[in-house]
Parts: C-alpha cells; structure tokens; sequence
C-alpha cells in the first residue's frame, strides 16, 4: 500500500472515530411476533422502524354509534389478515367521532389472526416505499396507519401516496394495506375557484382539473367510511358505556354532568364522552 493511500486511510478511520458517538444507533430488528405495531421515524440519514411499547387501543365493546362502520372495518380486514381481497380504508368525518379510535381498536382483535399495525405521519409518506420494502416479506399481514391526513396547497406528499394506492408500477406487496382517516373526505382542502374550472356541455358537468386532481386521491381508497355527529342519545350511549369500562356507576346526576359537559365544550362526540367519564370516574373515585 503507498505512503498516500495509507495516511488517507488512517485519516478517514480517525474522522470515522470521531463521528460515530454522535450518529444515532441503527434500530433494532423488529421480532413481530411480540410486536404488534410500530412507527416509522426520521433519523438524520435514514429511517426506521421502532416498536410502540404501551399501545392506546381502545376496547371493541366500547366503541358506540358507530355499529355500521365496524361491521364494514372488521370485515375488510378480517379479509386482507385471510390473505383474500381487501380494500385500502379511508375513514372520514366529524372529529372525535371514532374514526382513529376503530382502527386502533381492530389491532388487538386480529392481532392472533397476524395482523400488524405501522403508523405513518403524513410527512413520512414519502419513505412509502422504504417502508412497504422493510416488511414485504414478513409473513404477516400490515396496515400502514396515518391518522389525520390532510394536504395542503402546494406539499407534494400525497403524490407518494397516491402512487402507491394505484399508479405506480410497482405496486404494494401483497401483505400490505393503507388505511388513514381525515376530517377532509378528499383530503385536500376545497377553495370556490376550483369550481370556476368547472364546464358544462349540453346536460353534463365536467369538473375542472383542479377538482379532478383532489379527487383522484380519495377515489384510489377502495373503501370509504363517513362518521357523522351523534345527536343527544347516542351520545348519553356513548357516555354511559366508557363510565361502566371506566368502573364507575351512572346515575341521574352523571347524566346530567354529561350534558352540561358537551354543551361546555360545544358539541358531541364519542372524545367528548369519554373525557367527561374520566373526569366523572375519577372525581368519584376521589369521594370514595
């Protein structure tokens, strides 16, 4: 070896040395067979998966005014963990109603069946592929998560998305299945302008590329489910089944407390009740 290379070597090594203290450790394979979910992070040169240790899953049974979207969730999954054809999920509407928490909760109950989960933030949507390539060939069956997905005017993300669902020719591996939820139900925002592009020929509407484009997204999620507002029995319902999954004991007074505390917070939804049962659970837990 000459003089050169040698001393160019031994000064790599030495910048190598240097350095390696402030590169963050490679994560950790994953053995899915204890692990039920994951998220997909950032670091500074690449991304990884890490285990989520404590999960927020709510339980099955305490999910209420929603009996319809369950069935149609549970069903679509029960097919995709059976290995048959399932559709990618797109679970939209009002906030706090559910959306979020049903697909958490279906982890646990499909969990023995082989069902993992993997949450993505939206910004993370470009490492799609990364993702999709980490577990392709993992013998069980992925739903990539993303809650609240929105797009903005101008980002770019949902492009990797959209690609991904039905547009790319290299499709997602068969053991993988997106699901998001949104309170947009085509995921990027609706300006008046759009509808200005619209034309009209004879009795037809042909909407302008504006609109053709943000529709294009949420058409590509093969099921849609649409959560709306629970009116004032639905959400009493709602309320009384989180205080008995809580522990607590509902009464007049409770009923009460829980009107008063969605008009306080100015609408009802199931979030809504179930901050009020912890609040009434615990308050009384307290008095005890």
């Amino acid at each position: 070896m000459s003089d050169p290379l040698e001393r160019f070597l031994q000064r790599a090594e030495g910048l190598l040395a240097r350095l390696e203290p402030w590169l963050p450790p490679a994560p950790a394979p994953l053995d899915w067979r204890v692990t039920l979910a994951a998220r997909w992070r950032r670091g500074s040169l690449a991304g990884g998966l890490y285990p989520i240790q404590h999960l927020n899953c709510p339980p099955w049974s305490a999910l209420q005014g929603i009996d319809a979207q369950k069935k149609a969730a549970e069903r679509n999954l029960r097919q995709f963990v059976a290995g048959l054809p399932a559709n990618h999920m797109l679970l939209t509407g009002s906030r706090g109603c559910g959306k979020s928490s049903l697909v958490k909760a279906l982890l646990p109950r499909l969990a023995k069946k082989g069902l993992r989960m993997i949450e993505v933030d939206k910004d993370d949507l470009v490492h799609l592929a990364d993702i999709v390539e980490r577990v392709a060939h993992a013998p069980w069956r992925f739903v990539l998560f993303t809650d609240d997905l929105s797009f903005e005017p101008g980002e770019s993300a949902y492009k990797p998305l959209k690609a991904a669902l039905d547009g790319s020719l290299a499709g997602l591996s068969a053991n993988v299945l997106i699901c998001a939820t949104s309170n947009r139900r085509h995921l990027m925002p609706d300006f008046m302008a759009d509808n200005l592009e619209t034309r009209y020929v004879g009795e037809e509407v042909h909407p302008g590329e504006s609109v053709e484009e943000k529709v294009s997204l949420s058409d590509r999620f093969g099921l849609w489910l649409s959560f709306h507002p629970f009116d004032q029995d639905q959400y009493l319902a709602i309320t009384r089944g989180w205080v008995a999954e809580l522990g607590g004991i509902w009464n007049e007074t409770a009923r009460i407390e829980a009107l008063q505390w969605a008009t306080q917070r100015g609408g009802r939804s199931g979030r809504i009740a179930r901050q009020f049962a912890a609040d009434w659970v615990g308050r009384q837990g307290l008095k005890r």
